[in-house]
C-alpha cells in the first residue's frame, strides 16, 4: 500500500515536472545545467523512476517557474492559456464583485493562470467611493477608460482621463486610480505580470474572482 502510494506520487511529480519543462520550452539538458543535476537523473525523475530531496525539487521548480504544489495539478492547469473567450453577461453590472474597502466593483475576465503573463479586469468606479492609498506591485499595466472620468496618480504625477483615453505604467511605481466624474466610471485593465503563477497584490484582490 505504501509502496504503491510512493510510486503514484513519484509518477505524478514526474508528470508535473515534464509538463512544466516542456511548457517552459526547456530541454532536459537546459534544466540539468541550471540545477547542477544530471540529465539522466532528471529523465528518471520525470518517468517516476527516481525521487529527490525537497531542496532539489524546489530548485527544479524555480528553474521552471512553478512551485511544488503546481506539480500536483492537472497538466492542463500547468500550461499557458491557449485560447479563452469572454462572453457578454446579461445584467453585467449586477454580476460584478464588490471590493468592500473601496466600494469599487470588478470582474476578472481572463488570464492569471500558472503560465499566463497577462490578466484582464473590468472595473467599475462608483461616484461615492474613492481609493486613497497608493499601491505598487511587480509588472506593468494598461488601463483604458470605457466610460466616465478617472484620475490616475502615478508617483508625483497626476493624469485625468476620459472615455477613449488610456494609460500604461510601470506598476512598481506607487499609483492609484479614482473616479472624478459625476457618474460611475468603467475601465478595462490589463496587467502584465513578470512572475507567472504568482498573483500580483493589489486592491482588487480583496474580493474573489468572478
Amino acid at each position: 500500500m505504501i509502496e504503491e502510494l510512493v510510486r503514484n506520487t513519484s509518477e505524478r511529480i514526474g508528470d508535473g515536472i515534464r509538463t512544466a519543462r516542456k511548457d517552459a520550452g526547456r530541454t532536459l539538458i537546459d534544466v540539468a545545467r541550471a540545477t547542477n543535476l544530471s540529465e539522466g537523473f532528471l529523465s528518471k525523475l520525470e518517468r517516476g523512476q527516481a525521487s529527490c530531496s525537497i531542496a532539489n525539487l524546489i530548485q527544479i521548480c524555480a528553474v521552471l517557474g512553478v512551485v511544488i504544489e503546481d506539480l500536483f495539478k492537472s497538466s492542463d492547469a500547468l500550461t499557458r492559456t491557449r485560447v479563452t473567450v469572454h462572453r457578454a453577461v446579461p445584467e453585467a453590472e449586477e454580476s460584478l464583485k464588490t471590493i468592500e474597502s473601496t466600494g469599487y466593483r470588478f470582474r476578472h475576465l481572463a488570464g492569471g493562470g500558472i503560465r499566463d503573463e497577462l490578466e484582464v479586469f473590468y472595473l467599475v468606479f462608483p461616484v461615492d467611493h474613492r481609493m486613497e492609498s497608493l499601491v505598487s506591485h511587480p509588472g506593468q499595466e494598461y488601463c483604458y477608460v470605457l466610460k466616465g472620468e478617472i484620475e490616475f496618480v502615478v508617483g508625483d504625477e497626476m493624469f485625468q482621463l476620459s472615455a477613449g483615453d488610456g494609460i500604461q505604467l510601470d506598476s512598481n511605481q506607487p499609483h492609484l486610480a479614482r473616479n472624478v466624474g459625476p457618474k460611475s466610471a468603467h475601465v478595462l485593465m490589463t496587467i502584465a505580470n513578470p512572475y507567472p503563477g504568482e498573483s500580483t497584490i493589489d486592491w482588487w484582490r480583496s474580493a474573489p474572482r468572478g
